[in-house]
């Protein structure tokens, strides 16, 4: 199933086509195309370029670690995403360098994430993230030093069909794709007041 944004000024058809769908295919994803995406998102910019990215993952491959992973959702996600055949973690580096906070962090994981998620469009998959997901138990569970915090979960996969999954989220599956006007977040001169750029 595909389920393309509904664009009011022309983007890339890679950008229209992502989303986040629950529903995934019983199917494997090979190793190759995992490392793909993993080269996606080592090629995303960072502040400095200090890519303070890392990503545990776990695949049905290897279900007592698949099961561990799961265990790490939170209760209305594992309903769903341990349907995926894969699942990860991206975890960043809260020190750059020199030992000092990294404030971009997260800025810097998101934009890995994306990339990730846009090579997984090209090559047929797609990447559900997750904010429900129990960092502490990553933590202990993965050994996850104190310079490092888990920042959001992945389910990823072939698509699958509105039809495997529980009705209320079957529905949500199924609704048309919607986003904010662009002249609700694009502001000139001074907070608020919409780019007339925008109101093209």
């Amino acid at each position: 199933m595909e389920k393309p944004a509904d664009t009011r000024h022309p983007i890339h058809d890679l950008l229209a086509r992502r989303w986040s769908p629950r529903a995934f295919a019983d199917r494997p994803v090979a190793p190759d195309v995992l490392r793909s995406l993993w080269e996606a998102a080592r090629w995303a910019p960072s502040s400095a370029n200090q890519q303070p990215w890392n990503f545990l993952v776990a695949t049905k491959y290897d279900p007592q670690e698949f099961c561990r992973m799961v265990e790490c959702l939170v209760e209305g996600n594992q309903v769903w995403a341990r349907q995926a055949p894969v699942l990860m973690v991206s975890v960043a580096a809260r020190l750059d360098r020199d030992n000092d906070p990294n404030a971009h962090a997260w800025y810097d994981v998101g934009q890995a994430a994306m990339s990730l998620s846009v090579q997984a469009t090209a090559l047929g998959l797609f990447v559900h993230q997750m904010a429900g997901i129990l960092p502490d138990k990553i933590r202990e569970l993965y050994q996850i030093p104190a310079s490092h915090e888990p920042v959001t979960g992945f389910a990823l996969g072939y698509p699958g069909t509105p039809e495997q999954l529980p009705d209320k989220l079957r529905q949500r599956e199924i609704v048309p794709r919607t986003r904010k006007p662009i002249g609700e977040f694009v502001f000139t001169g001074r907070w608020g007041q919409v780019s007339e750029i925008a109101k093209g």
